[in-house]
């Protein structure tokens, strides 16, 4: 019987593992810090805590795990991810897994000028961010090369769900940017992210990236209203892109500073997909019961 690893377990992972659990499988999550373990283990999942920034304390990974998912992020700072090089290079070779699904980011298209694109569109990663994301992904493909382990890998945009939603920042008034100003961005609700890793695991090519969105973009202001909606809140101030300059955070401009659509057919087409919450209205409500 298969066995799963999952490297980096948090809100996504433990979803997975509860998934595999459910179905008389083996998980082994790996996380960073000791509370993190704790909650994992409060939930009946096997965690062991590496951190990946420091190789020299990763221990050889030893899980027998047949599957492998590397949903940890990129460090901090730097152009490259460091930590996925950690990880692959402390693998055992007799407990190599069978196949490696990474979730990378649809930040790695950089700006697209509001474009719809898919999978063929070139990688132009803007942010630092999205820089080290893209550079994860070189580094699995020539692992994937000289292992011949295939890897997949899924580029998802904003996610949400349960627990995973803006509240704080609308009860505290924070601004958002004027709505004919506001780019297009994308999202997944973590349920439908779940289904696709899954998905992946299964039926993704070797070697191939998908889109991971439920195909209807909006824009960041619209996100932000209809939650408040939801929750009986006011909607949040506006500012213009000039305000925004002065009013927002770094991390927030960054997206506001790109423009996409993501094409999702591959997904569905491809790996089989069906999303229970294909537009943000029906997502919602799944949070709000």
């Amino acid at each position: 019987m298969n066995s799963v690893c999952i490297a980096g377990c948090g809100y996504v992972g433990r979803r997975l593992a509860e998934h595999y659990l459910a179905r008389g499988t083996g998980v082994t999550a790996i996380v960073k810090t000791p509370g993190s373990r704790e909650a994992l283990v409060s939930a009946g999942i096997d965690a062991r805590v590496m951190d990946l920034d420091h190789p020299d304390a990763v221990r050889r990974l030893t899980t027998d795990a047949t599957l492998c998912y590397y949903l940890a992020p990129p460090p901090p700072e730097g152009g490259r991810d460091t930590r996925i090089r950690n990880f692959l290079d402390r693998m055992c070779d007799h407990a190599m897994p069978a196949r490696i699904v990474y979730i990378s980011t649809s930040g790695v298209y950089g700006d697209c000028r509001g474009a719809w694109i898919d999978e063929t569109q070139p990688l132009k990663p803007e942010t630092p961010r999205a820089k080290r994301r893209a550079d994860a992904e070189s580094v699995l493909h020539a692992w994937s090369e000289q292992t011949g382990k295939p890897v997949v890998i899924l580029r998802v945009p904003g996610i949400y769900g349960p627990g995973r939603l803006p509240l704080e920042r609308i009860r505290k008034k924070l601004p958002v940017l004027q709505e004919t100003d506001s780019p297009y961005t994308n999202r997944i609700h973590v349920d439908d992210l779940v289904a696709a890793c899954l998905a992946a695991m299964q039926n993704g090519q070797p070697g191939a990236a998908y889109n991971i969105s439920d195909g209807h973009p909006s824009n960041m202001t619209d996100y932000f209203n209809q939650i408040a909606d939801r929750a009986g809140l006011s909607h949040p101030p506006t500012v213009t892109r000039e305000e925004a300059q002065t009013t927002l955070s770094p991390g927030m401009l960054s997206f506001l500073n790109e423009s996409k659509r993501l094409v999702n057919r591959k997904m569905i087409e491809e790996l089989g997909v069906e999303l229970r919450y294909p537009d943000l209205e029906s997502g919602l409500s799944s949070c709000f019961k």
